[in-house]
């Protein structure tokens, strides 16, 4: 009789077990919220390129410092060391350069004879890094500074002077941005598309005087509509830079800034290197388009 109750249990059980529910499906991998942009047309790029004018002037030496520092992004963006290694080679190729490169803030012995520093990380920016720009700004050397370099957790005030502005982190939106260049004569801008689509992310709002630098491309952003949402449903809309040239009044020096620069595939655009290339050349003080030529070393194009 035992046993027949046993049995009978085990049964029991094993039929429990046969009418459970199935597994629950494993949710499927969603795609990548953003995605490359298609190549550009190697015929628009070319075109591009061959209204730079020639110049039988040599080039000068210049000694170029590229600054990196830890990623701090997911996959694909700001991957400041990957820049570093891949645009170290690449920036060799010029003629006429030397390159050296820093990992965080530079030693003191790292700016000795540096013509133009080239900054893709995130830093503090302190009082004491800021004396350090204006310091080879006096000296005539030019600064560019990429994406998340332009932002500052201090000296706010101090920081825009030496960059023509600043950004505390606000707002920004990540996504298809339709960069409109500024309707003006500026060698960086020549045979350059008035209108051109990225994907990457602008910032907005900058402090300090924006009339005192030389806005070359924007984008038409919501400014209560970006990736923080903080106003849901306010469509109001404001010109935001994406790339400017200033001229620090106090020092010597120029600098470039791009805006750009979130996500890696965007060093791959040849329209975005044109710009920054050109910027390079023109804070260097030298022939803006002496590093056209790497705008498209190893890019797809279609």
């Amino acid at each position: 009789m035992r046993k027949a109750i046993v049995l009978g249990t085990l049964l029991v059980l094993g039929g429990m077990v046969l009418a459970a529910d199935p597994p629950a499906e494993q949710p499927k991998p969603q795609p990548p919220k953003h995605v490359a942009p298609p190549p550009r047309s190697r015929a628009e790029v070319e075109a591009i390129l061959a209204k730079a004018p020639k110049s039988d002037r040599p080039v000068r030496h210049l000694n170029i410092l590229l600054v990196a520092g830890p990623k701090d992004h997911g996959p694909g963006e700001h991957d400041y060391p990957r820049w570093q290694k891949e645009w170290a080679p690449l920036m060799s190729k010029a003629d006429h350069v030397s390159i050296t490169t820093a990992f965080g803030w530079p030693k003191a012995e790292d700016w000795n004879g540096v013509d133009l520093a080239v900054f893709y990380l995130k830093t503090k920016w302190t009082a004491s890094q800021l004396a350090d720009i204006k310091a080879i700004q006096d000296r005539g050397a030019g600064v560019v500074t990429i994406h998340w370099a332009i932002g500052c957790d201090q000296e706010w005030d101090n920081h825009a002077n030496r960059f023509g502005m600043s950004y505390r982190a606000a707002s920004f939106r990540h996504g298809n941005v339709n960069l409109k260049l500024a309707e003006k004569e500026h060698p960086i801008l020549l045979g350059l598309p008035k209108e051109m689509q990225f994907v990457d992310e602008p910032y907005w709002p900058f402090i300090g005087d924006k009339s005192k630098v030389d806005v070359l491309a924007s984008s038409d952003e919501m400014i209560h509509r970006g990736d923080d949402a903080r106003t849901p449903g306010d469509d109001k809309v404001e010109t935001i830079p994406v790339f400017w040239a200033y001229e620090a009044p106090d020092t010597k020096g120029r600098v470039f800034v791009s805006i750009f620069g979130h996500f890696m595939w965007t060093f791959d655009d040849p329209y975005f290197r044109l710009m920054l290339l050109r910027g390079m050349a023109w804070a260097a003080k030298d022939d803006v388009y002496r590093f056209d030529k790497l705008a498209t070393e190893g890019v797809e194009m279609k």
